[in-house]
């Protein structure tokens, strides 16, 4: 799609790009290095915005309705991939496509309409303001059909702050890093979607029997149970009780009293309401949570899952489930991810705290940790850029810190890329520090997320044991080994992000892994393909992931940790005392490029190893760039 222009072209997805960079995640990676010249201005007509819907979403492979967001970042201005569920990119399969890539600019606001294989591009002037809950009703309203999808964003996307993101059937993300703002920055609201076709596979007979099997081994696992009935935020209560929960702005990790904000507290005191699967999900772990009684009767919301009752409810200090629903359903309407709106909030009540941000900046607001007023009343002035705070916070930490100065960067939870940290306390799980770190889109979670390292179930030590050769390896507090669970978790990732599945599925509970999506992949695709090629061809698409930052001019240099927790020590639980160092890092960085075939000096990929995934062509463009190492 051509917004400047106006004009709509398609296109056949090839079986070799398919073949090698295996669909949605992967495809788009190669779309946008080939369409992106360096340098490009994140908010400017050059950048490109891609959706791209899983192989296997719309079939029936359980686990599979995701839909991957990549361009480049508003917050980091580097590569940014987001993940949405709901029942979009299952809707866009139908619909006949697989892809949707937007190039331009548009003079006014638009919206796409996909009905089937008619296309077109409409004004979306009438929409221009309005949250993610009326633009959704609004549109189906004109459009005459209530079970059409929708995929837009809100004035958060619009007003271009930093970290807005892309709502999908209401309830479901492409949060983190800013693709919402980029949408906004293209003037383009929304896309709805009508898809009434069907998505046939080359050996249905085999792929069923594969699919069989995946449920079954879903159904009979223990976290997906548990996610089932409590959800995400289940796990905040024992991760409380190890000291590793972010709280008050990852100054401290453990809260006296954490069950208000717990997925416990969802179901047992009747929050939650229903529970909510994804397109083919058989886990159903998402929540829609709604209050009763008190200040916020009739709030509703999808979730809260885990990180959002730590951004907004521990790293703030709200300890308040209302208040907390609240705060998560109106980032929600707005397009603001949970994540960094939390973080900006937490690093402004401590510079509020420290007398670096005045009640004279703030017009009066007492802006303190604990306090649900404080929350819920930066939430609309962020996403409006409302009052110089507003304006201030929508920028993101990195770039808030560095124009207020004072030391205030020292407890600003971002690294060097910008990205607010995922609510993981890396002092105390070292594979989560070195994934964090090299991150193409900043220290975040969903890249790599080598749960295994814990050794939480039976499954995830024996992954362990076979990466390391020691099931003692399986513990977060050991630095030894962790390159080569955290590689293994990356191929494993993009492989999952491509195909369309969920992680929760494939990194958390292990019931989709290497061979069966292989064997899917194979039988759906008619692209035979085993474990060991699937998992290669997943190192092909983070490696090209990662030189679209060094082509930027990202280098080892950016894959660091937040200020604080490279400085500070871990204050409480088993962990207390430990600090993500840079000594400590920089170790295990020179071990994870070795395992990538990659510069240990600059962290580049070299070009023998680029010649090894059959990427001659990126090996050329950066070497022409003078940023291929010279050894």
């Amino acid at each position: 799609m051509d917004l400047t222009r106006q004009k709509i072209h398609t296109k056949p997805l090839t079986d070799d790009l398919r073949g090698e960079f295996l669909g949605s995640r992967g495809v788009n990676a190669k779309l946008i290095w080939d369409l992106m010249r360096p340098d490009t201005d994140c908010f400017g007509p050059d950048n490109v915005l891609i959706f791209g819907a899983g192989t296997l979403t719309g079939t029936n492979a359980p686990c599979s309705g995701r839909t991957t967001v990549t361009c480049k970042g508003a917050e980091t201005n580097l590569y940014l991939k987001g993940s949405m569920g709901g029942h979009w990119g299952a809707e866009l399969k139908f619909a006949g496509y697989d892809h949707l890539v937007f190039l331009g600019v548009s003079q006014k606001p638009v919206c796409l309409w996909i009905d089937n294989e008619r296309v077109e591009i409409r004004d979306a002037t009438n929409l221009w303001g309005k949250n993610v809950e009326e633009t959704d009703k609004v549109l189906k309203e004109e459009l005459g059909d209530e079970d059409i999808k929708i995929a837009c964003i809100g004035p958060a996307g619009e007003n271009l702050v930093r970290f807005a993101m892309i709502m999908s059937c209401v309830h479901h993300a492409a949060g983190r890093g800013g693709a919402g703002a980029v949408m906004g920055s293209k003037r383009l609201k929304a896309i709805a979607v009508r898809g009434e076709g069907d998505i046939r596979v080359k050996e249905p007979e085999r792929f069923g029997l594969v699919v069989g099997a995946v449920r079954e081994a879903l159904a009979a696992d223990n976290t997906a149970k548990s996610m089932y009935v409590y959800g995400t935020s289940g796990g905040l209560a024992f991760t409380n009780s190890l000291g590793r929960l972010p709280c008050y702005n990852f100054r401290l990790g453990q809260l006296e009293n954490v069950y208000p904000i717990t997925g416990q507290c969802l179901v047992e005191q009747r929050y939650l309401k229903r529970r909510i699967g994804c397109f083919g999900c058989t886990i159903s772990c998402h929540r829609y949570s709604m209050v009763e009684s008190g200040p916020y009767s009739g709030t509703g919301c999808g979730g809260p899952e885990y990180e959002s009752f730590a951004s907004l409810g521990a790293d703030t200090g709200v300890i308040d489930t209302q208040a907390v629903i609240k705060a998560n359903q109106l980032c929600n309407d707005f397009g603001l991810d949970t994540i960094s709106t939390g973080s900006v909030i937490a690093w402004a009540m401590e510079c509020f705290e420290k007398g670096v941000i005045a009640k004279t900046d703030t017009r009066g607001l007492e802006l303190n940790f604990g306090s649900a007023e404080a929350l819920l009343t930066m939430v609309p002035l962020i996403a409006r850029r409302a009052d110089s705070i507003g304006n201030l916070l929508a920028e993101g930490v990195k770039r808030a810190a560095e124009k207020l100065g004072k030391d205030s960067r020292k407890w600003a939870i971002c690294n060097s890329k910008g990205l607010e940290q995922s609510m993981v306390e890396t002092r105390c799980s070292k594979g989560y520090a070195l994934a964090f770190a090299v991150n193409p889109r900043g220290p975040d979670h969903l890249h790599a997320c080598p749960w295994a390292e814990r050794g939480s179930s039976t499954e995830a030590i024996a992954l362990v044991e076979k990466l390391t050769g020691n099931r003692k390896c399986a513990s977060p507090y050991l630095t030894e080994y962790r390159p080569e669970i955290v590689r293994w978790h990356e191929d494993c990732y993009a492989v999952t992000d491509s195909l369309g599945f969920c992680m929760i599925a494939s990194l958390t509970s292990y019931s989709i892994n290497p061979k069966n999506m292989a064997k899917m992949f194979s039988f759906a695709t008619g692209h035979p393909m085993d474990d060991s090629e699937i998992m290669l061809a997943g190192r092909r698409i983070l490696t090209l992931e990662k030189c679209f930052n060094v082509r930027e001019g990202a280098d080892r240099k950016l894959d660091d940790l937040p200020w604080r927790l490279m400085n500070e020590p871990a204050p409480t639980g088993p962990g207390k005392g430990l600090v993500n160092s840079k000594e400590e890092l920089d170790k295990m960085l020179d071990k994870y490029y070795l395992l990538h075939g990659w510069d240990q000096r600059s962290g580049t990929p070299t070009r023998e190893t680029l010649g090894m995934l059959g990427l001659k062509d990126v090996a050329d463009e950066l070497r022409k760039l003078g940023k291929l190492p010279a050894h």
